[in-house]
């Protein structure tokens, strides 16, 4: 057996910072309107800063912390929907901005806000045969490019940024995972491209009945493939950071303890397939998240897709 392991995270985020206060002066809304029905206070937005500039901070931090070097990393994956371009890929333009060795295996995928987790099992696949043993993988999205920001219901939810992990494979470890996909164009979809604006069209309320039976569902798996008998035998739940309610519903419907269950989407709000790495970042960075404990991360969004892991940090 073998498993990932995550030797060290980063993360990055663009230097504008949006409140609700300030969309309120655009779109019919209010902090207190958005706060109660989303958790989320404020996000970042880009302004001068590409998908690939928060993409590279990220990794460097990553790279710097694991102290693993570009002449070390055989993979480079990055989990995204909001690329700069459909082509070059933002995994190869970063090989070339990092330095990496011209046969590092290096692609994007697109698993909307499942991304992150879907790259880490790739990645934990193609280092079996790759030509270093590290892996860097990345969530990266400037969602702000394809937002419609007239339209209240969607413009509130979402945010920039990046989060890096520097991965390798360790044998003699295990661990668990879930995956999903249920093809539905009309829960969540992004238009484009094509001669209509690109734009993200969500019904909340689906996308809110999905997420809550996904999400409960994966972690009730994940516990089951390890053995336990309760959520509150983990030391932290880190899912996907679309909605506080979301994440309410489901502890609540678990019986966690409180402070299980991971938030900052008051700071950051839904950034896509950079949320749990950020999230996970948070928590190395603050001193919560140490070497042993039980983490259970849980993905989920448009596809619609669902991933979940249970890792040993």
């Amino acid at each position: 057996m073998s498993a990932p392991q995550i030797l060290a995270t980063g993360r990055c985020l663009p230097d504008r910072v949006v409140t609700n206060e300030e969309l309120s002066k655009a779109v019919d809304t209010s902090d207190e309107w958005v706060f109660s029905r989303t958790g989320i206070h404020s996000r970042h937005f880009c302004t001068t800063e590409t998908g690939l500039d928060l993409a590279v901070n990220a990794a460097r931090q990553a790279m710097d912390r694991a102290r693993v070097t570009a002449a070390e990393i055989g993979v480079c994956l990055v989990g995204t929907f909001t690329p700069d371009h459909a082509s070059p890929s933002t995994a190869c333009l970063l090989q070339r901005e990092l330095g990496l060795m011209e046969n590092t295996i290096c692609f994007d995928l697109n698993a909307a806000c499942a991304g992150f987790l879907y790259g880490l099992h790739t990645a934990h696949a193609l280092l079996a045969d790759a030509p270093r043993p590290y892996a860097l993988v990345v969530g990266a999205e400037v969602i702000s490019r394809v937002m419609d920001h007239t339209n209240r219901n969607t413009c509130v939810l979402f945010g920039d940024g990046a989060g890096a992990a520097v991965v390798s494979r360790e044998e003699g470890r295990s661990w668990h995972t879930v995956f999903g996909s249920r093809g539905d164009r009309s829960s969540i979809r992004v238009q484009g491209p094509g001669p209509v604006p690109s734009a993200i069209h969500m019904d909340g309320k689906a996308v809110f009945r999905f997420a809550v039976e996904v999400v409960e569902q994966s972690i009730r798996q994940l516990l089951e493939k390890e053995g336990l008998s309760s959520v509150n035998d983990l030391d932290l739940v880190v899912c996907h950071q679309a909605n506080a309610r979301i994440v309410d519903h489901v502890a609540k419907k678990l019986k966690a303890r409180e402070g299980l269950f991971y938030k900052n989407m008051d700071r950051y709000g839904n950034t896509s397939a950079a949320s749990i790495p950020i999230a996970l970042d948070e928590l190395v960075q603050s001193g919560v998240l140490r070497p042993g404990m039980r983490v259970l991360t849980v993905g989920f969004g448009g596809g619609l897709t669902w991933a979940g892991a249970l890792l040993e940090w």
